[in-house]
């Protein structure tokens, strides 16, 4: 890799390597050079704030966790140079009323399940656990009112002590192939068939829905305001950032149309 330097100043490869641990990314280069960036853009904000005299007040948040010198800095120059206007009202409405599917309770379903365990791995075991699901599920097909206690009887959830009981879940609460069959089944309806997983196979039953109903605004405006001062922060930092690159001289390194993080 080439020699990165911000104003003359060299970034480690060290310091890279180390910050890299902390950006996941599809390959080391990807993951280095997201590095890279985030420290050339820790430097030059850094060397800001030093530019200016600014002397860190490291603050502690409510967890006991204390800021470093170098994080307070950052922090303290942001908030001088950064200044966003605040969402009002009629801004929020707007937000609100644009998108008004992001404000709803959630859909919840209340289920019972009776779960056949089988590693994915043991194809004896799977077939065995199908066909036991298959045969309890006839059984429940003539008699539904059996569901409780064959839960009881057969399951390998710990479920089972609650006649396969799930309590009220959200989308996403259970594996992806349960969730599909549950959001799409009726109230009172017994799944027509087995659903495999990797848990095993799963005789379902959905006993209630609950819809999803739109919140008011009044219910969600200081959520909207929170996002949308948010945003803007973000944004004003990245022009912040972008002023910065400007004048400084950065050898090695594009930050132009970055979307790294700033400051964590």
């Amino acid at each position: 890799m080439d020699a990165i330097t911000i104003d003359g100043i060299a970034l480690s490869p060290a310091a890279i390597a180390a910050e890299a641990q902390l950006h996941p990314a599809d390959s080391a280069e990807t993951a280095w050079q997201e590095a890279a960036r985030a420290l050339a853009i820790r430097a030059l904000l850094l060397q800001e704030a030093r530019r200016l005299g600014l002397t860190a007040e490291p603050e502690t948040d409510g967890e006991g966790r204390r800021e470093t010198e170098e994080e307070a800095l950052v922090r303290q120059l942001l908030a001088r140079e950064v200044t966003v206007p605040e969402a009002d009202g009629e801004t929020c409405r707007r937000y609100y009323d644009n998108n008004r599917r992001r404000f709803r309770t959630p859909e919840l379903v209340e289920a019972r399940h009776i779960l056949f365990a089988a590693d994915p791995d043991d194809e004896a075991r799977r077939a065995a656990a199908e066909q036991a699901a298959r045969e309890t599920l006839a059984v429940l097909q003539t008699r539904p009112d059996l569901f409780e206690a064959l839960a009881a009887e057969r399951s390998d959830c710990p479920s089972a002590r609650q006649g396969g009981n799930l309590g009220q879940l959200t989308r996403g609460q259970t594996v992806p192939e349960v969730d599909t069959f549950l959001f799409n089944l009726e109230a009172g309806q017994l799944c027509p068939l087995p659903v495999k997983s990797r848990y095993g196979f799963h005789v379902l039953k959905v006993e209630r829905k609950v819809a999803a109903e739109p919140l008011p605004f009044e219910a969600v405006e200081a959520r909207i305001a929170g996002y949308l001062a948010e945003a803007s922060w973000r944004r004003g930092v990245a022009q912040y950032l972008r002023l910065l690159a400007g004048k400084a001289e950065i050898v090695g390194l594009d930050l132009e149309g970055s979307d790294s993080p700033l400051v964590q």
